[in-house]
């Protein structure tokens, strides 16, 4: 979308005519085009008659160049073979390929029909990859306007960082100033390419191109067409293999190698050949540039993505379709996982039943409760959620590889914009719903250190899959089955919500600077393929089991000894429990009862054990650091438990429920004792609460891994620690704020 204040500057500032630079010799231009673009119109206009035709060597192909001087300036131009792009697919593509890259223009001239700018504008994008000094002639101005095209051609021209001259060849319109801009990029052509922007193929495949591009570079090949080579070994394109054999020798091999292995792997997620995969992501690029930049003041006929985006990126109807469509993902998450948990649950039940009736007894009781308290309670209570974080990321990617979460990006982008802020930025908060190290390692698409730093500073409050089994643990303790999709979709709004003003305050504060114009790209809709799905849904689920494998193990094992010790033996409490639970027992026995007077006396035996199991667990390291914290945590409606819970999920977010299951699977010694951590949570807390913990989970300081992360793309600790101390006081005054305001609505 266009910025509306700054929509009309030009990004560079056209010189008088009279103050053209010298480049010191006669400027190559070569002139490209789609045929029947107007090329051949502009190339008599410029040279009239000082030009000359023959044939390039060994082929057929007519080669036409010519002469012209611009204020003193000789200029060389050659009329290329019209393409539709440089795919190597016909002899004039090859020819148009060669002469770019062998030749090595000063400039090089793309003539476009600017009445079907998304046809011509896919030759550009090649251009730009190819990393020449690039001006565009949007040709046939006048056509477009008569046929209802409204090009803002200063904003299209910040946003691909090209200069940009309408003309009407063969009205002899616009030539003076096309020449004007071709000699102001031959003066700088270095200064030109840099200011250029070129296709960002996505988290999926971009980091594959920017592999191979560096393959290329230290390989000794050229770092000017490095990415050219990168694009067109993932599509397989056999001239450009044949020259990269005779630039860099024997090392092209293995460069080639890698590249066979990163297009199957592309074509392996997306179901089709990589060609076409990486041709939709450039007209996807079109289509963002042309959404942004051109508005249409007459009916045209739409493909079937633009009938599609009349509806999920129209104005008023965007967002809406946007928060419907992720409700619906958490109730389908909810309805489809929670029976797989359930099933799960009883699993890690049995499991811990089994080992503990099989343990001999009085035999290491301290490995005992290492194994079915720690262990099997503690990381099985972290495991038991797969299913849900599973059908998540399931539907994470579903939208991601339709083409739905650009869209997404783009409907945010008119906030973004308020906010200093691109709705590009948007991508690697959709990321983050995921994990938020890949979507803070994503943020380098972004232009900017500005963008990046403010970006990377507000993803953590994406819900990650990290925080969706706190959420899945609280949800059923303490909300009906009807409120429980309702109350995820509140978490992650006010998440996405927090982020957004975080942004703010940050762009108008530290990172204060101007917004650097980006296209918004909009592949076509597609279906995803199945095997797609399913790799993505692995790698990110692999990732997850891992850490369960790895830090949440690690974690829980602390966080059992910190919570098991020291001991409180027997004889050292401040009541004789054994006596207490021995008179209700001899009640029990000493007469009949009935049902009710049994229920009675199972109550008070449970209330006598949970007194007993919260004054041992007082007396440990995690209690006394919990009891520490109290005073702090207190205004939160939070006790010791819950306060130690958020203690040992610093490592990881997970490990706060394997805390809460080692905190409440102490001193349970009964197998028939099936009461689940959820029931022990409503037991102890109230819906508020349940809420509060939720809140504070989401805001709260990001895991060890997000942080390294963190500090390895901001390239400074300082970061790091301003993104972990602040989420953690933002997180500390919100919950603050909900807790004390929730007491006077609920008591």
């Amino acid at each position: 979308m266009a910025d509306p204040d700054n929509s009309r500057t030009d990004p560079q500032p056209a010189a008088p005519d009279d103050q053209a630079p010298d480049t010191g010799g006669k400027l190559s231009v070569a002139l490209a085009g789609n045929p029947n673009s107007g090329k051949t119109t502009i190339f008599n206009a410029i040279t009239g008659a000082r030009q000359h035709v023959g044939n390039y060597p060994g082929v057929t192909v007519e080669k036409k160049e010519g002469s012209a001087r611009y204020h003193g300036q000789s200029l060389h131009v050659i009329d290329l073979p019209g393409t539709y792009s440089l795919t190597a697919y016909s002899i004039e593509e090859v020819i148009a390929r060669n002469v770019l890259i062998d030749d090595s223009p000063d400039v090089v001239i793309d003539i476009l029909d600017s009445s079907n700018l998304e046809r011509n504008l896919y030759l550009a994008t090649q251009l730009l990859e190819l990393g020449v000094p690039l001006v565009l002639a949007f040709n046939m101005s006048d056509v477009a306007k008569t046929r209802g095209f409204d090009i803002n051609i200063d904003y299209l021209s910040r946003l691909l960082g090209v200069p940009i001259v309408q003309t009407v060849g063969h009205k002899g319109r616009g030539i003076r100033e096309l020449l004007r801009k071709a000699v102001h990029v031959g003066a700088d052509p270095d200064s030109a390419v840099d200011a250029q922007r070129y296709p960002d193929y996505g988290h999926e495949i971009e980091p594959h191109v920017q592999e191979l591009a560096g393959l290329v570079v230290e390989a000794g090949c050229g770092q000017r067409h490095a990415r050219w080579f990168a694009v067109k070994m993932l599509e397989n394109d056999e001239q450009s293999a044949k020259r990269l054999h005779t630039i860099c020798g024997d090392q092209a091999d293995a460069i080639l190698a890698r590249a066979t292995e990163l297009r199957e792997h592309i074509e392996s997620i997306f179901g089709d050949s990589a060609e076409i995969v990486l041709a939709d992501r450039r007209y996807g690029f079109i289509s963002g540039a042309c959404t942004e930049s051109v508005e249409m003041t007459v009916d045209r006929r739409h493909t079937i993505s633009d009938r599609i985006d009349m509806v999920m990126t129209n104005r008023w109807l965007g967002l809406p379709i946007f928060a419907v469509l992720m409700y619906a993902m958490f109730s389908l998450t909810f309805a489809l996982g929670n029976p797989l948990v359930d099933s799960i649950g009883d699993g890690q039940d049995w499991l811990a039943g089994t080992v503990s009736s099989a343990w001999p007894p009085l035999m290491f009781p301290l490995l005992k409760s290492l194994v079915v308290d720690g262990l099997i309670k503690g990381v099985g209570g972290v495991l038991v959620f797969v299913p849900v974080i599973v059908l998540l990321f399931l539907a994470i990617a579903f939208l991601e590889d339709t083409g739905y979460m650009a869209r997404a990006a783009f409907i945010m982008d008119r906030l973004m914009h308020k906010l200093g802020l691109h709705g590009k930025s948007f991508i690697p908060m959709l990321i983050g719903f995921g994990c938020s190290v890949p979507a803070i390692m994503a943020t380098r698409t972004l232009e900017t250190r500005r963008d990046r730093l403010t970006t990377m500073m507000v993803v953590p409050l994406m819900s990650c899959g990290a925080r969706m089994p706190i959420y899945a643990i609280i949800l059923p303790a303490f909300f009906s089955k009807s409120m429980r999709a309702p109350m995820l979709w509140l978490i992650y709004t006010i998440g996405i919500l927090l982020a957004i003003i975080l942004a703010k305050v940050l762009r108008v504060t530290l990172l204060r600077g101007k917004r650097t114009p980006f296209v918004m790209e909009l592949p076509p809709y597609r279906m995803p393929t199945l095997r797609g799905l399913l790799t993505h849904v692995w790698e990110r689920t692999w990732m997850y089991l891992r850490k369960a494998g790895t830090i949440i193990l690690a974690a829980t094992i602390v966080v059992w000894a910190m919570s098991t010790f020291p001991r409180t033996e027997r004889g050292h409490f401040s009541k004789d429990y054994d006596e207490l639970a021995a008179q209700v027992q001899r009640t029990r026995v000493a007469a009949p009862i009935d049902d009710a007077r049994a229920a009675e006396l199972d109550a008070q035996m449970a209330a006598i054990d949970n007194e007993q199991q919260a004054e041992r667990l007082s007396n440990t390291v995690m209690g006394r650091l919990g009891h520490l914290l109290t005073p702090v945590m207190e205004p939160l409606g939070f006790d010791w438990k819950i306060a130690t819970g958020f203690v040992s999920a610093l490592p990881a977010k997970e490990v706060f429920v394997a805390q809460m299951g080692v905190i409440y699977a102490l001193g349970e010694t009964s197998e028939d004792d099936t009461e689940s951590l959820q029931a022990q949570l409503h037991a102890n807390y109230t819906p508020l609460v349940g809420f509060c913990i939720m809140l504070y989970a989401l805001i709260s300081a990001p895991c060890i891994a997000t942080l390294a992360v963190t500090k390895r793309e901001s390239g400074s600790w300082r970061w790091a620690l301003l993104q972990f101390f602040g989420l953690t006081a933002l997180a500390y005054v919100v919950t603050l704020g909900v807790y004390q305001v929730g007491r006077l609505f609920v008591g």
